[in-house]
């Protein structure tokens, strides 16, 4: 790896320290170690190989949902962010290439008769998407005549839709399955209707952010093709996701 200039260092975290912003609402991404309760996962290796590269300390600052991980960055309050490209938070984030890929999958109640991804989008049908996440935004855009109800995040969908509301569950295929154990009665739609590309972001509103995302985006490109992501995946028993290509 090149010489890392200084300047854009100082931009990229302005404390001296990388604040991390990880997404806990995303079990691909990272979860909570039950034993420590200290965020562990893909994201965290990767963050953690950032920071021994660039020279700095890390703070990891978890957050349950992409929406308020992408709020963080807006304010300044985190240097970098692993979330899925969008191009509605691209008005403020700047992205690397995806390092790994992720489905969104649809879940209906066992006796529903709905049964294929096509049936979804009609009048009748009232889809329950985590508030912010990045299959709110892509279902907003897409969905023409059912209705989209907000959970208040990812991991509240499930128990949303159990309580009563809405007919489609609408998430991360690994999140629903994970979620639906707790109930009985449910059902994956075979299948996903979106493909997640993962990303780093950093907030274009730092003065060296093209500078510091060609730095990320060359890490990243490393990172995948020395088989690190794949390796963490595997460390983290990672299925239903692959490195992207």
């Amino acid at each position: 790896m090149k010489t890392i200039d200084p300047a854009m260092i100082s931009s990229f975290a302005p404390t001296g320290t990388l604040r991390v912003g990880i997404n806990l609402g995303n079990p691909v991404l990272a979860n909570e170690d039950s034993i420590t309760h200290q965020p562990q996962g893909v994201t965290i290796d990767i963050a953690n190989e950032i920071g021994k590269r660039i020279g700095l300390p890390i703070k990891l600052i978890p957050f349950k949902s992409a929406g308020n991980t992408v709020d963080a960055v807006k304010t300044g309050e985190i240097d970098l962010v692993f979330v899925a490209i969008d191009p509605v938070r691209g008005a403020d984030i700047s992205y690397t290439p995806a390092y790994i890929q992720i489905e969104g999958a649809y879940m209906v109640k066992a006796n529903s008769p709905i049964q294929n991804n096509e049936q979804v989008d009609v009048a009748s049908n009232e889809i329950v998407v985590g508030k912010g996440s990045a299959y709110d935004l892509y279902l907003t855009r897409e969905i023409k005549h059912a209705t989209l109800l907000r959970a208040a995040s990812s991991q509240a969908v499930i128990d949303d839709f159990m309580s009563g509301k809405g007919n489609v569950a609408a998430g991360v295929k690994q999140q629903l399955e994970s979620d639906a154990k707790r109930y009985d009665g449910l059902r994956m739609l075979p299948g996903r209707f979106m493909v997640i590309n993962q990303a780093i972001g950093i907030p274009k509103a730092r003065p060296q952010y093209e500078k510091t995302n060609a730095y990320l985006s060359e890490v990243i490109t490393q990172l995948k093709q020395s088989g690190f992501v794949a390796q963490a995946m595997q460390r983290h028993k990672i299925e239903g996701a692959k490195v992207a290509e």
